[in-house]
């Protein structure tokens, strides 16, 4: 499956390759497709750390595959919808290919979100968000969870994760945005530590006092009576003083 497919849903690979299955556990639709998607994540790391995002085939996670999506980092604390099952398109009512994936959340929560979405791709690590949509207007309220993993692109960096957003309640109208409600990550080997998702990841963390305004250097004043770009300090009382007259003054005759 490659990062140029271009259809809105995750398609199927063709061809004659086996595909690793998983079993459904029955513990309610929402947990299961979580259930589903996170086992076959961990299988296709075969013994690594993290697995490529060329290994991912939607058949491997058929219940799950109308809410799942694969993210492109494009920026610190920024990702990209690449790939999208139907139930997210119907989520936000619009083609949400191309999208940020701060997108599905409201604009207070976005901060958080971006700090844990970079914390993934950087430990790299393991994330699962809690999310809620209050009721509104034809709007029934929601309860959702995103869970996010870390994927290597062809270059082997890891700028790419396989991720699953699913809820609970009926949808009503389009399109529905979350609140982050809590979050939690987890390594992506049994024992590894994880990275705290802050601002100090995205590179924004305050020291000592906080931030504070550079100062700005003093520009030194004209001793002369012109007005250079050197008098833009003075007030205006000041450069009404640097007028004067000359008596006798005759203007320069034009030639």
């Amino acid at each position: 499956m490659s990062d140029h497919e271009t259809g809105s849903d995750l398609p199927d690979r063709d061809g004659p390759q086996a595909v690793p299955r998983l079993g459904i556990n029955g513990v309610g639709r929402a947990e299961t497709m979580l259930h589903e998607i996170r086992r076959y994540w961990n299988l296709l790391r075969g013994g690594r750390a993290v697995p490529a995002r060329s290994d991912v085939d939607p058949r491997g996670f058929s219940s799950a595959i109308e809410n799942a999506f694969i993210l492109e980092r494009i920026a610190p604390g920024a990702a990209r919808i690449r790939l999208a099952g139907r139930h997210l398109i119907d989520l936000m009512g619009m083609e949400v290919r191309g999208m940020p994936i701060c997108a599905f959340l409201n604009p207070s929560s976005r901060g958080r979100l971006s700090d844990v979405l970079e914390s993934v791709f950087k430990a790299p690590q393991i994330a699962e968000l809690r999310l809620a949509s209050p009721a509104g207007y034809a709007r029934p309220a929601l309860k959702g969870q995103m869970l996010l993993m870390p994927l290597r692109s062809d270059l082997g960096d890891v700028t790419r994760a396989l991720g699953c957003l699913v809820f609970q309640g009926d949808m009503g109208e389009a399109p529905r945005r979350f609140d982050l409600v809590s979050d939690r990550v987890m390594p992506v080997i049994d024992g590894g530590v994880t990275l705290t998702p802050s601002p100090s990841i995205l590179g924004f963390a305050e020291t000592g006092d906080g931030f504070l305004p550079r100062p700005q250097p003093r520009q030194p004043r004209s001793s002369g009576r012109g007005f250079g770009p050197e008098d833009s300090g003075i007030t205006p009382e000041e450069r009404r003083a640097r007028f004067y007259i000359v008596q006798g003054a005759k203007p320069p005759e034009t030639p």
